[in-house]
């Protein structure tokens, strides 16, 4: 399969999104710690949903951090306090927002955006935390917030205009 692009359009944006997931599940520089996170760890066969798997590997102390866009209009806002951080954003289409907002130690986050005019929100502090975010569709709106240690959530919607929050205090 080719992706043929004309001037700044892509002619096959489904194409390009799964390229772009391949990158960023399997690069690199997305390791996370060892002791983290395997597939089934955030969601797999749970009342959480769909299964979300982070990448395994090594990663030793700093912050990680990437942001991929394709589409028009789009905002993403990530920041980092702290040591052992990962964030990750992915958006293809228009009009979309996503923010990350990290503190404390050993957190994971990832949000992945396909559509148009979808909102997502994590904000983390605390250690040893994991959540994700995963939207297809319109108008979709989801949110996470997580203050403590130990605390995973997963939240994968596909459709148009739904909206979800999960809130988690330990």
């Amino acid at each position: 399969m080719s992706l043929i692009c004309a001037g700044s359009r892509f002619a096959r944006p489904a194409v390009l999104y799964q390229a772009l997931m391949a990158l960023v599940l399997v690069a690199p520089w997305l390791s996370v710690h060892a002791d983290e996170l395997s597939g089934d760890e955030l969601g797999g066969g749970s009342e959480l949903g769909a299964p979300v798997s982070f990448p395994g590997g090594t990663f030793v102390g700093g912050q990680q951090a990437s942001i991929l866009q394709q589409g028009n209009a789009n905002v993403a806002n990530l920041s980092q306090n702290g040591t052992s951080l990962v964030g990750n954003i992915v958006q293809v289409g228009s009009a979309q927002e996503a923010f990350i907002l990290q503190q404390g130690s050993d957190l994971t986050a990832y949000i992945s955006q396909q559509g148009s005019g979808n909102q997502a929100r994590i904000t983390q502090t605390g250690s040893d935390n994991q959540a994700a975010i995963s939207q297809r569709g319109a108008n979709n709106s989801a949110s996470i917030e997580q203050a403590g240690s130990g605390l995973q959530s997963s939240i994968s919607q596909s459709g148009n205009g739904q909206s979800v929050e999960v809130r988690q205090v330990r």
